[in-house]
């Protein structure tokens, strides 16, 4: 049967094949803007008062490649260290008479505690080392306020760490060559942080806050980071007040900068050095800078200087050292001592600024004083257009009668919201329910899109189609107007409505990503305008206005999609949806949805592209210092395609496993979070966790001994009856110890970590109140420590040495693993003691 479409339909087929060839457009622009394929490189011979990303490039290839692994424990951490420092003094001997440079190698230690990812924890560290250089005229005192930019050097558990975070090394090592070789001799001092220990909580930077005798003189700072291997290099986190922003927004060449990252970087889990300089010991104003995309080879061994992103460095570079320079040269920087005695000022308020930009061409900053003038506009204009459109020709009763209309638009652009969002969602589980597994889109991100727009635009569409028949407040007969053009008035403002009245509630939770709604309102009324005129000079067109556990990752992904579609179309539809609101359409979007759905499932979900994260934990269960009691294989993943999964598309490993045909969860042996507590707190992100036997007779040749707690002088009692023990732990003859972890039960009052605090205690399955105390850092010398209980009760410890190096058994089959899994693998020795 021939399908007949009437004039309306093909219309409307053309205005839907219009709008896809716009965005399509239009994300290739974005696409081209934030993959930085406008940023020109410069080479190696570029002009020396130039950063180059060549040069810089030539750092993160010997950091990543020629440096064999920067994690703690790691003789390539200590080497990365020389080299930072060797390249420096080169900088300093190529210094001008009237340049004074500094070099200090400072090894940090501490405890203290800490939330992260919603947990309470001790950290205790020692023999972390960080790299510091001081540029400063040759006048300048200790005092002067100056200028701090970080980048850490140590890289995660296996992985080369070229993006996270070498190349922000890298950049900071160009900027040290280019200050030196521009000869630019800075009014404040400029201070260079590499610092060695970020990847295990931030020890490094803690460290320089508490101990370094140039922390007081900082006055402004940059936290360099990575969370990928380039593109946007996003001002993700600002303040504290609107200074670092505004001076960011003045200097910066290719401005990325969104306020709104403000609001979301808080809910993400993890954490970077701001913290330590902003927030919890520094209170610093200073900006958090990441790059943002390739986050496919965060913290995985793909994360490789093939992987850097063209451009991204070059771009990184000429900001930062912009931006530097900015700070460097303002009459506001000021060290801890004045910000003090300065107390609350307009620079140093907690306050937060609006700014973004524009495809990094410019961008716009504005205070929140104004944001609070400003994004109260269009909530304004909505309340006050149905007497403006009414007053004068039809009085007060058709005035509150527009503007119920125009409240029920509002109600049904809002329902299109919710309908463009939960359809894609229903779509998503329905697929998952005919599929053996999810996230078919990890690989192939152009199938979220294919999949889920079109099922979000039906949503969108489908109030338009019912307000036709929805009855209306005004009496079209007394206004001398069509019902339809009322209609169409009403579903317009009533979209109006909607984004003014986010716009306001933005400002009144105190975020800063309003501008988003605010701009969206902006647009519309602007449109509103244009389409007002053109009726006045051309005549009425008849143009409609209509409101525009397993399941996690694909349902997240599916809601995305349709807020996305939401905020790029639903505007727009509200000014010419007429020619979509047609039976054709919605039957088109639908069978087009079915067809991607159904070839959704044709492509598997991972490549070495987009690789899946495994963790495989060689698990030696200890007694005394030389006994192995059991031993076994623990894997886990991070995300919705489980441990069955991956045996199934791996069956080399299956087969080294012994899993036959008929194994599931319900018959295999499962590990709990003591199996892995060497990975607290990050263990809790793991999907369901399975355990496998393992021989313990080779790591039994490896190793003469295994870590080892015992008491090293007699116990102390008090006449409270509360008592303390002694102890000192071995990590026995481990080589590469990366973190060792100790869980604490029982009636404990105090111990020696942490200035004699105490943290918050943790609960896991039903288990008593436990302690938990992170210990890293190298050394010869054993850990002694002392823990005191409030009664004579027993005192159970836990005790999780992580080590980097495999048995040759554990190494062959993680080398069974397919190309497209990224297997991140360690032994972890576990041992309990009664106290």
């Amino acid at each position: 049967m021939a399908l007949r479409f009437d004039a309306r339909d093909v219309c409307g087929f053309k205005f839907l094949f219009s709008l896809a060839i716009m965005y399509g457009l239009m994300s290739i622009l974005v696409h081209s803007v934030i993959y930085m394929k406008f940023i020109e490189p410069l080479g190696i011979d570029a002009p020396l008062d130039r950063f180059s990303e060549a040069r810089a490039i030539e750092h993160v290839r010997v950091l990543s490649h020629e440096i064999d692994g920067r994690q703690e424990g790691r003789p390539g951490l200590r080497e990365a260290a020389q080299y930072i420092k060797a390249r420096l003094e080169r900088v300093k001997d190529r210094a001008g008479s009237n340049i004074r440079v500094e070099i200090e190698e400072n090894v940090v230690g501490g405890s203290f505690n800490m939330m992260f990812l919603g947990h309470s924890i001790s950290l205790s560290y020692r023999n972390h080392t960080n790299i510091l250089m001081r540029i400063s005229s040759i006048d300048s005192q200790d005092t002067d306020p100056s200028v701090l930019m970080n980048a850490h050097f140590d890289s995660p558990l296996g992985s080369p760490g070229a993006g996270d975070c070498g190349s922000c090394v890298a950049t900071v090592l160009e900027i040290a060559r280019l200050t030196i070789d521009s000869g630019w001799v800075p009014p404040r001092p400029i201070i260079l942080l590499f610092n060695g220990a970020e990847e295990v909580f931030m020890l490094g930077a803690h460290g320089f806050m508490r101990t370094h005798k140039w922390r007081d003189s900082i006055g402004a700072f940059i936290n360099v980071e990575a969370s990928g291997t380039g593109g946007l290099d996003l001002v993700c986190q600002s303040g504290p007040g609107s200074w670092p922003s505004y001076v960011y927004a003045q200097s910066a060449i290719y401005p990325m900068a969104h306020s709104a990252a403000q609001d979301v970087f808080p809910i993400i889990p993890g954490d970077t050095d701001y913290r330590m300089f902003s927030q919890d010991y520094g209170s610093i104003p200073g900006l958090d800078i990441i790059f943002l995309l390739g986050g496919y080879y965060y913290h995985t061994s793909y994360d490789t200087v093939e992987r850097l992103l063209p451009g991204s460095m070059q771009a990184r570079g000429d900001n930062l050292y912009s931006t530097v320079k900015a700070f460097a040269e303002s009459s506001k920087l000021k060290n801890a001592h004045e910000r003090e005695s300065l107390g609350v000022s307009d620079d140093y308020n907690d306050e937060r600024a609006v700014f973004f930009d524009y495809l990094t061409w410019f961008m716009i900053f504005y205070s929140r004083r104004i944001a609070v003038v400003l994004h109260g506009i269009p909530i304004t204009i909505f309340f006050i257009m149905p007497f403006f459109l009414r007053w004068l020709n039809s009085g007060l009763c058709c005035c509150f009668a527009a503007f119920y209309d125009f409240v029920k638009g509002m109600i049904l652009h809002a329902t299109g919201i919710i309908l463009a969002i939960i359809f894609p969602v229903i779509f998503s589980i329905l697929r998952l329910s005919f599929s053996s597994y999810g996230m078919n889109w990890f690989a192939n991100p152009f199938l979220a899109f294919l999949m889920f727009t079109p099922i979000s635009l039906i949503g969108l569409l489908i109030p338009g189609i019912i307000f036709r028949v929805f009855p209306l407040s005004q009496d079209f007969s007394v206004l001398k107007t069509s019902k339809e053009a009322l209609s169409d008035e009403a579903r317009f403002w009533g979209a109006f409505g909607f984004y003014a009245s986010l716009t306001l509630a933005y400002l009144i939770a105190g975020l800063s990503g309003g501008f988003l709604t605010f701009f969206t309102s902006a647009s519309m009324l602007l449109a509103w305008i244009s389409f007002y005129l053109s009726n006045k000079f051309c005549g009425h067109q008849s143009v409609s206005f209509l409101p525009a556990g397993n399941y996690i990752p694909d349902i997240v992904v599916a809601a995305i999609v349709g807020v996305v579609t939401c905020w790029c179309v639903g505007p727009l539809l509200s000014i010419c949806g007429n020619w979509l609101a047609r039976s054709s359409i919605l039957q088109f979007l639908l069978h087009l949805s079915v067809i991607a759905l159904a070839l959704s499932s044709q492509f598997f979900p991972y490549s070495t592209d987009a690789p899946k994260r495994v963790v495989f934990q060689h698990t030696f269960l200890t007694a005394d210092a030389n006994r192995v009691v059991d031993s076994s294989y623990d894997f886990s993943v991070v995300d919705s395609n489980s441990l069955l999964f991956l045996f199934k598309y791996a069956p080399e490993v299956a087969r080294a496993l012994h899993i036959g045909p008929e194994f599931s969860f319900e018959t295999a042996k499962m590990s709990n979070q003591q199996t892995f507590m060497a990975l607290f707190p990050v263990s809790f992100l793991f999907s369901r966790s399975l355990k496998f036997p393992a021989r313990s007779d080779e790591v039994l040749k490896q190793y003469r001994h295994f870590p080892h707690l015992h008491t090293n002088k007699p116990q102390m009692m008090s006449s409270d009856g509360s008592r303390r023990v002694y102890l000192e732990l071995s990590l026995g003859s481990l080589e590469e110890v990366w973190v060792t972890v100790l869980n604490i039960t029982g009636p404990l009052s105090t111990w020696s970590f942490a200035d004699n605090k105490l943290p918050v205690p943790e609960t896991a399955e039903g288990g008593p109140p436990s302690y938990i105390c992170r210990l890293s850092g190298a050394s010869h010398e054993n850990w002694t420590f002392w823990l005191e209980s409030s009664n004579s009760g027993d005192l159970r410890v836990d005790v999780a040495v992580l080590d980097q190096i495999l048995v040759d058994e554990a190494k062959k089959l993680k080398g069974l693993f397919p190309p497209w899994a990224d297997v991140t693998a360690y032994s972890s020795f576990l041992s309990s003691y009664i106290i």
